[in-house]
C-alpha cells in the first residue's frame, strides 16, 4: 500500500526531517531497498549501510546524521519499523468465502465474515467468531471455540473443546489440544492417565509451524495473552505460560510447569516437569531446567543444569582449559611419587 510520508510520520508519532512530499510503498533491508521503501537505522555502526541504500526514507534516532535522506525520528527505530510494516503491507488472506469442499456440521455456528478453505472440517458444536480465516485442510474439533479475527493457516488441528481467544495466529501444522504424555506404571505395564482437561489460548497469541500444545490431564493448559511460540515447540499438559512470553524453536516444556509473564526462552531449552519459571527471567539457548526447579524473577540462566549466566561463564572458562589443567595435575602427581 502506497502512503504519504507525512501520514506515516503521524501514524508512528515520529518527527519528520526532510522531504515531506515522499511516498512510501514498502519496507526492506538497506541493500535491497527501492527508493520508495522504508528502512531503519538502529545502531551507528550500520550508518554506512543506510547511507548507501537506495531508500530515501529512514527510521532513526535523534542523533542520526544521514546526508540526502528523509528521517523519521523515533526513540526505537526497530519497533517503529515493525509497526510501519504492519500498517503498510497487506496481509494475504488464508481463505476467502466458504469453499464448496469444506465439511461443516450443521450444528456448528459460524459468524458473518468467516472464511473456510478447501477440504477444511468443522465438527458439531464449534463456535467461530466474525473475521476468522480457516485455511485448507484444517480440522476444527467438536465444541471448539474460536474468537474474532483469528487466522488458521493450512493443516492446523484443533482437538475437541479447544478454545482460542481473539486475533490468534496458528501456522501450518500446529496441533492444539492433543493428549498429554501421562501414564502410570503398574502391574508390569503403562496405564494411560486420563487426558480429559482443556486448552485455552489467549488473545494475540501466535504459534509457529508444527508446534503442539497438549490439553490438560484434568485441568487446563493455558497460554496467556500475547505469547509468541516459535516452530517445533512442545507445550505439555497443564502447563501455564504467562502473558507476552516468547519461546524459541525446539523448546520442550514438560507437564505442570509454570512460566511467568515476559519470560524469554531460547532455542532448544528443556524444561522438566513441575518447574516454575518466574516473571521476566531469561533462559539461554539449550538450557536444561531439572524437575521441580525454580528460576527466580529476572534471573538470566544458561547451561545444563541451568545456573546463573555469570556462574556459567566462570565454569565454562575452566571447561575450556581442562586439557591444560589435566596435564598440570599429572605433572604434580608425578613429582609427588
Amino acid at each position: 500500500m502506497r502512503r504519504a510520508v507525512t501520514d506515516l510520520a503521524k501514524h508512528l508519532q515520529a518527527q519528520l526531517r526532510g522531504d515531506s512530499a515522499l511516498w512510501i510503498s514498502g519496507v526492506s533491508g538497506p541493500e535491497d531497498a527501492a527508493p520508495e521503501d522504508l528502512i531503519y537505522l538502529d545502531s551507528p555502526k550500520h550508518a554506512a549501510r543506510a547511507q548507501a541504500s537506495a531508500a530515501r526514507c529512514v527510521l532513526a534516532r535523534e542523533d542520526a546524521r544521514l546526508e540526502g535522506k528523509t528521517l523519521l525520528v523515533v526513540n526505537e527505530p526497530k519497533l517503529a519499523f515493525a509497526k510501519a510494516a504492519a500498517w503498510l503491507l497487506e496481509n494475504p488472506s488464508v481463505a476467502s468465502g466458504i469453499h464448496p469442499t469444506a465439511l461443516i456440521d450443521p450444528s456448528a455456528k459460524l459468524a458473518a465474515g468467516v472464511a473456510v478453505g478447501p477440504y477444511a472440517v468443522i465438527e458439531a458444536g464449534a463456535k467461530i467468531s466474525t473475521g476468522v480465516e480457516i485455511g485448507a485442510f484444517c480440522f476444527i474439533g467438536r465444541n471448539s471455540i474460536i474468537g474474532e479475527n483469528c487466522r488458521l493457516h493450512p493443516r492446523v488441528t484443533l482437538y475437541p473443546g479447544a478454545r482460542l481467544g481473539s486475533r490468534v495466529v496458528l501456522h501450518s501444522g500446529a496441533v492444539i489440544g492433543g493428549d498429554g504424555f501421562g501414564y502410570v506404571f503398574g502391574e508390569g505395564r503403562h496405564w494411560k492417565f486420563p487426558q480429559i482437561g482443556s486448552v485455552e489460548i489467549g488473545d494475540d497469541v501466535e504459534i509457529g509451524n508444527n508446534s503442539t500444545v497438549a490439553r490438560g490431564s484434568l485441568g487446563a493448559t493455558q497460554i496467556g495473552r500475547g505469547v509468541k511460540i516459535d516452530n517445533l515447540v512442545h507445550i505439555a499438559h497443564n502447563v501455564r505460560v504467562g502473558e507476552h512470553t516468547v519461546i524459541a524453536a525446539q523448546t520442550g516444556v514438560s507437564g505442570s510447569s509454570t512460566i511467568g509473564h515476559h519470560v524469554v526462552v531460547g532455542g532448544q531449552v528443556g524444561i522438566a516437569d513441575h518447574c516454575t519459571i518466574e516473571d521476566e527471567s531469561i533462559l539461554g539457548a539449550q538450557a536444561g531446567i531439572p524437575s521441580g526447579k525454580t528460576i527466580r524473577s529476572r534471573d538470566v540462566v544458561w547451561g545444563t543444569p541451568a545456573r546463573s549466566l555469570k556462574r556459567f561463564k566462570q565454569q565454562y572458562a575452566y571447561f575450556a582449559r581442562l586439557p591444560e589443567l589435566a596435564q598440570r595435575v599429572q605433572r604434580l602427581e608425578e613429582k609427588s611419587r
